[in-house]
Order: C-alpha cells, then sequence, then structure tokens
C-alpha cells in the first residue's frame, strides 16, 4: 500500500461509531464500503453545525462482496459479532486488516474465530456519538482511536491520516483498554436507573460508582494492568463534567429494547476477578441485574 488512498476500506456496522469513522473517511475522499442489516441510501452524521452524508447504498448481503478488502472497521456491537461472520468471511483475507471498535477488552478472543484469515487489531474508542430517532448520528466531540502500536495498527493509521480521527499507537493499550472498560462499567449503572450522565450529580451515585470504580481497578491490577488510584475519581469527573443529557450506547440499546452488552461490559470483571480471587460485590448485584434487563424473562 503506497498511500492511504490506495487502501479499500469497509465499514461492517454503519451504526453511531460505523457513521462516524465513515464519514471521516468520505470526508477526504476515501468513502469506505457500507455493510449492515438494514439496506440504507446514506448515512448521515451531524458534527457541530456540519451534516456530513455519506453515500450509499448499505449493502446488506454478503454475496453482493467480490473480493476481500484491505481494512475492516467492524463496527458492530460484541453482541452482533457472530452475526457479522459472514461479512468478515467474504471481506477478509490474508493480507487483510480487521480493526474491532467494540468495547471491552476481549475483543481478540471475540473476533479471532470469525477472521482466521485477518490480522485483528482491537482499539479503544474516545468519542461520544450518539445514534438519533431519525436514523441520523450526532456526534459530540473530538474523533480519536487508541490502538496497539503494530504493523496492523499503522495500516489503519495510513488509513486515517488526514481525517478529523486521530488515531494514537499506544505500547500501553492494555492499561488504555482496561481504563475505558472501567468507565464503560460504570455507565451500566444509569442503564438500571434510566438516567443520564446528570445522575452522576447525586453524591449516593457518586459514591455508589467510586466503589465500583475502585473495585474495577482492583480487577485490573489483578491482571498486571497498571493504573493509578486517581483514575477512578478521574473518570467520575468526567461523567460530572459531561453535558447532564450525555447518554451512553448501552442505554440506547436498553431504551430501544436491543440487547445489552453486559457481559462485555460488566460481566467481564467479575469472570475476571473470579479468576484471581478478587472479591467483586458490586459487580455481583450489578451483572445480574443487566443481564435480566436484557435477556429477561418477564
Amino acid at each position: 500500500m503506497d498511500t492511504p488512498t490506495n487502501v479499500e476500506v469497509a465499514v461492517v456496522g454503519p451504526g453511531a461509531i460505523g457513521t462516524t469513522v465513515a464519514a471521516k473517511l468520505h470526508e477526504v475522499g476515501r468513502t469506505p464500503l457500507l455493510c449492515g442489516r438494514t439496506s440504507r441510501d446514506h448515512l448521515a452524521l451531524q458534527d457541530g453545525d456540519r451534516l456530513i452524508t455519506v453515500p450509499g447504498p448499505v449493502k446488506t448481503a454478503p454475496a453482493q462482496i467480490a473480493r476481500p478488502v484491505d481494512l475492516v472497521f467492524l463496527a458492530v456491537k460484541a453482541t452482533q459479532t457472530e452475526a457479522a461472520a459472514e461479512w468478515l468471511n467474504v471481506l477478509t483475507g490474508p493480507r487483510s486488516v480487521v480493526c474491532v471498535l467494540q468495547n471491552g477488552v476481549e475483543q481478540l478472543e471475540r473476533v479471532t474465530p470469525h477472521a482466521p484469515r485477518g490480522q485483528i487489531v482491537p482499539a479503544v474508542v474516545w468519542f461520544p456519538a450518539q445514534a438519533q430517532s431519525d436514523g441520523s448520528v450526532r456526534l459530540r466531540g473530538d474523533v480519536r482511536l487508541t490502538l496497539p502500536d503494530t504493523s496492523a495498527s499503522r495500516v489503519v493509521a495510513e488509513a486515517l491520516q488526514g481525517t478529523q480521527c486521530a488515531v494514537d499507537l499506544s505500547e500501553n493499550f492494555r492499561a488504555l483498554a482496561w481504563r475505558k472498560l472501567m468507565q464503560n462499567a460504570v455507565a451500566g449503572l444509569m442503564v438500571l436507573t434510566s438516567r443520564r450522565s446528570g445522575m452522576f450529580g447525586r453524591p449516593d451515585i457518586a459514591g455508589l460508582a467510586l466503589a465500583y470504580l475502585r473495585e474495577c481497578l482492583l480487577v485490573a491490577r489483578a491482571e498486571g494492568i497498571e493504573l493509578s488510584d486517581e483514575v477512578p475519581h478521574e473518570i467520575l469527573d468526567k461523567f460530572q463534567s459531561a453535558p447532564a443529557d450525555m447518554g451512553t450506547s448501552i442505554l440506547t440499546d436498553r431504551e430501544v429494547g436491543r440487547p445489552l452488552e453486559w457481559d462485555t461490559r460488566n460481566g467481564v470483571i467479575a469472570r475476571r476477578g473470579r479468576v484471581h480471587g478478587v472479591p467483586t460485590p458490586i459487580s455481583d448485584i450489578l451483572v445480574p441485574l443487566l443481564a435480566a434487563a436484557s435477556d429477561g424473562p418477564g
């Protein structure tokens, strides 16, 4: 690949995150192939006062794909990875890179079985993007990804070079992924209360959030992750300083009745805690409640 413009790119899962990445590529003339479950003639991203329209169509049948591409952004939810397996099968070849834009710290384990020919690159997604009722996506911050510092990651960085999507290649990727996991985990409280970021202004919720974040931190350290004692406070501060109406993807999923990423974002804390003998009393209450909210019965 001589220049970034020579990279053939596909986005699988044109939801909030996928639409954002597709729009940033389209702005610089690198419109990606769009693949998803729902046929659409375009995608729309509201970025501040700018409306960016990405031409489609969104392909809905893997049989429509003629050959593998160089780079796949897998932007489906973790709960939809298996359903995206057929897309990965036709889009990836031995030289393809699959950048996984999913929550959690288990992207490699989750995606590799479905794309054995591709090179899997986990990513930490740092930008807030929310799906709107009209099908568009609202972006509420700068667009940034963090990837491990590998040769496959550099393919992703080259493809996004010159766009408004910043890419950081980090030697400390696992620590950053765990930090984002902690942020995602505490957002589970928003699901159980059906409230947005403003709820963290309550002293009782702030206290519960800090206790839960400290529990997550103990598990992270048992995994060999170096994070400071200040990280729980920093994450809570981020929620408290966000707009009071700021939501999160798992809350949106709850509001529209979709399955929740409760295991990827919360269950993993309890599971890894059990492996290391670290007590997780708050997780042991939150996880069953989130699982029931997602999967029922009732």
